[in-house]
């Protein structure tokens, strides 16, 4: 972006060292903004799912998942973007790192028609959903069997692109009813990965030792 620092210190150094610092220059003033322009906020409004980048206070990383109808990633305005944080496993992982470090990352992808990518770096803060609907006109009504107490509002810093290159195409099929907010262990996918089961194994053997 003409005129502003973008990036950080550690990008920069590496791209001096590796011989890239033109290139990025070049895409910094090509593609990086501090707002989102009128084709981002329909690629926006048309995502049903995010990935979620926080960091705590010192700088332990956490990537998460979240998903909605289309309009649930909510634009505001051009710097501001809201997102409703659903009922959960409890853990509040992305919430308790914005409450220690408002920095975010959020990566939405287009995966099925124009396979591209949108990333939007900013600051986050908690909003009470009672509060947002008060002062926030056109947010998407409460989804059927979502709940949700907190808001996540982001004011944006940079907005790109992410490039269709390497961005596999998928195709939507027809899947289950989705049982939001359940506490169903079978409907939530179980111990998948069989962390439970490993665990409950290892305790007789450290109990036998």
């Amino acid at each position: 972006m003409p005129g502003r620092h973008v990036g950080s210190d550690g990008e920069h150094e590496l791209q001096d060292t590796l011989g890239t610092a033109d290139r990025a220059a070049k895409f910094y003033d090509d593609q990086v903004i501090d707002y989102l322009n009128d084709t981002m906020v329909e690629f926006v409004a048309r995502m049903d799912m995010a990935f979620i980048s926080t960091a705590d206070a010192h700088g332990e990383c956490d990537a998460s998942f979240r998903s909605g109808s289309p309009g649930f990633l909510h634009v505001i305005d051009e710097r501001t973007i809201a997102y409703p944080e659903y009922r959960g496993n409890g853990v509040m992982a992305s919430l308790g790192n914005i409450l220690e470090n408002p920095h975010i990352g959020i990566l939405m992808i287009d995966f099925v028609r124009d396979l591209i990518g949108l990333h939007v770096n900013g600051k986050a803060r908690m909003v009470a959903e009672s509060e947002l609907r008060e002062t926030v006109d056109g947010l998407p009504p409460p989804e059927r069997g979502k709940t949700s107490q907190v808001w996540v509002v982001v004011d944006v810093e940079e907005a790109y692109i992410h490039c269709r290159k390497h961005i596999p195409q998928m195709v939507p099929v027809a899947r289950q009813q989705r049982e939001w907010g359940t506490d169903n262990i079978r409907a939530k996918g179980g111990d998948y990965f069989g962390v439970k089961s490993d665990k409950q194994a290892e305790e007789p053997a450290a109990q036998a030792s």
